[in-house]
């Protein structure tokens, strides 16, 4: 088939399941857009990435090698490395005390993890309307095909009725065909948001399991307030 029949057939397609066919077609082109635009950021941010260097970091700062966990994580742009790097500046900052360090952790923790999240709204709308939309469509092509039969009298044909139902039921397909793999994109990038939500969270807690020290001796609320 050539690039002219499929663009005929396409439109013939659009042209057939009237208004709500185009706005699911709108919505289809959106869903492969957020689909391929998420994948892309949570790669950059290393979301399916090793966390061989991460867990060599802290084995070295569970050591009390402080620097040489962080010249692990230098110049590491992914989400853990950033991450660690923000955690273990907040937990040898002198101007906090524990409770200071830990929510100024969990707070950087949200702060990281918001960017998993980006973009999963609308996924999870497209995949509830959508539906909507085919059913809408379809609703209204029966509406339109009894009255072309209530008009036709006796003389209604059956292949008529036929005709006009299953061009309304296009919009259902359509609108579940988007719908599906949308439903399925947002619980697997949410599935990764939730794992990466437990990997910083670990990651928070295995940081602060090491005293924080100043100069020797242990860091006290009465100290970190002077």
């Amino acid at each position: 088939m050539d690039d002219s029949a499929l663009f005929s057939s396409l439109f013939s397609f659009l042209a057939q399941g009237g208004p709500s066919i185009w706005a699911i077609a709108a919505l289809s082109v959106i869903t492969l857009a957020l689909i391929f635009w998420k994948v892309w950021d949570l790669a950059y941010m290393g979301a399916w990435r090793s966390r061989a260097v991460s867990e060599r970091a802290l084995a070295l700062w569970a050591q009390g090698d402080s620097q040489s966990a962080r010249e692990v994580l230098a110049g590491r742009k992914g989400l853990r490395s950033r991450f660690l790097r923000e955690a273990f500046e907040a937990h040898e900052n002198t101007g906090f005390d524990d409770a200071a360090a830990e929510a100024e952790t969990t707070r950087l923790a949200k702060k990281d993890l918001e960017r998993t999240r980006t973009g999963l709204r609308p996924l999870e709308l497209i995949s509830t309307i959508a539906p909507l939309l085919g059913l809408l469509g379809t609703v209204l092509g029966m509406i339109t095909a009894f009255q072309t039969l209530q008009e036709a009298g006796a003389k209604a044909d059956p292949a008529m009725l036929a005709g006009g139902i299953w061009e309304a039921l296009l919009t259902t397909a359509a609108g579940m065909a988007v719908a599906i793999p949308a439903s399925i994109a947002f619980t697997g990038f949410e599935a990764v948001a939730d794992r990466l939500r437990h990997e910083l969270e670990d990651m928070a807690t295995r940081v602060f399991l090491r005293s924080r020290v100043v100069d020797g001796s242990r860091l006290s609320v009465a100290q970190a307030a002077e």
